[in-house]
């Protein structure tokens, strides 16, 4: 086992460098909270490309982010310099490194941080001092898991498994306002679906059947189905507005990630694909259901209870390609009716609750 001989302090300054992409992120958060609780005086920083940024700047555990501007000062070239200079020059005392890229580790290494963490892939060993060896069993699980064991490969205690999501006051109120100007809500169930997914169209389901399925959800809860997804989704909730008229409103590029996370948390039932907005509900404990197809189901599986996932098992499936090469079976093997079906169970007890009825 790796010790690391970092003492917690005021004074201890801790780089985490952050996941790439907003699902990912969100299943670091036990990792964050496991280092503030085995360092509570430290200061941390969580480094983060701007994407992400939401996922952590309102996490309790977390005392600063540092913005990796890969899109500017900190560009490929002279901007990995500039980067690992700013990096040296809040004088961190140990790096743990989420991300399993060699820039993540060539950063810390050229920034001079004393202590470095990470995973000894990527032909990355030279350049880390504390470096975890890769247990194939790793792979075969849950990607939570996978994060957690980077630290208690380093002698520190584990914080369980939850995922954590801090949704600011204001936008709460926010979330609260959009659905009362939308007419959507109180008594009838809020309900949203996110039919995009970044990396191609091999995790989607077809938006003709998310079309019907929110035809049928907003005939049978009274209600109108909201939209979710970033900007390059927009013209695809358009395409499932336009197949039912009435039955849905499209929000999909309307909100900033962190409004759409509120929005999430409005929610009463939210159907996904695998997805980072399928984390951010699981982190929130919404009930959800997601269908998966092309994607690992064991490493990426949402990690509430109240989540359903549908899917068909298949030879080829999971295959992680972004487009399929050949009929997409995984998904068109998945029926309206399935989905529906696990919607209904789930929203079965919110029902109850909230005194309302399917139509």
């Amino acid at each position: 086992m790796i010790q690391l001989c970092l003492q917690d302090s005021p004074s201890a300054r801790i780089l985490i460098r952050a996941a790439n992409w907003v699902g990912d992120a969100i299943m670091t958060t036990p990792v964050i909270r496991a280092v503030r609780q085995n360092y509570p005086q430290a200061h941390i920083t969580v480094l983060a490309k701007p994407w992400v940024i939401p996922v952590y700047e309102t996490n309790p555990h977390v005392d600063e982010v540092m913005v990796y501007d890969n899109g500017g000062r900190h560009s490929k070239g002279l901007g990995t310099l500039r980067l690992a200079r700013d990096i040296r020059n809040r004088g961190f005392h140990l790096s743990i490194l989420m991300q399993n890229a060699f820039e993540a580790a060539l950063l810390a290494f050229l920034a001079g941080v004393p202590e470095r963490l990470g995973y000894n892939t990527d032909a990355r060993s030279l350049l880390l001092n504390r470096c975890v060896k890769m247990d194939p069993a790793l792979k075969k699980g849950h990607l939570i898991d996978y994060y957690i064991a980077i630290l208690t490969n380093a002698g520190l205690k584990p914080s369980g498994r939850d995922l954590e999501l801090h949704i600011p006051q204001t936008d709460k109120i926010w979330a609260q306002d959009c659905l009362a100007d939308l007419n959507i809500g109180p008594v009838s169930p809020v309900i949203g679906i996110n039919p995009g997914a970044t990396g191609g169209t091999a995790k989607r389901w077809f938006p003709e059947r998310y079309a019907e399925l929110t035809k049928k959800l907003s005939e049978d809860y009274g209600t109108r189905v909201i939209i979710f997804g970033g900007p390059a989704d927009h013209a695809l909730g358009e395409e499932i507005s336009g197949m039912v008229p009435g039955c849905c409103v499209n929000m999909a590029g309307k909100t900033s990630l962190a409004r759409a996370f509120a929005l999430i948390g409005a929610c009463d039932l939210f159907v996904t694909n695998d997805s980072g907005l399928m984390h951010a509900a699981a982190a929130q404990n919404i009930n959800q259901v997601a269908v998966i197809g092309s994607t690992d189901v064991v490493a990426t599986a949402p990690a509430n209870e109240n989540s359903i996932m549908v899917r068909e098992a298949v030879d080829c499936s999971p295959c992680l390609k972004d487009e399929c090469p050949i009929d997409h079976r995984c998904m068109d093997r998945i029926s309206v009716e399935t989905v529906a079906k696990a919607c209904h169970s789930l929203l079965e007890g919110d029902l109850n609750v909230k005194g309302g009825t399917p139509a």
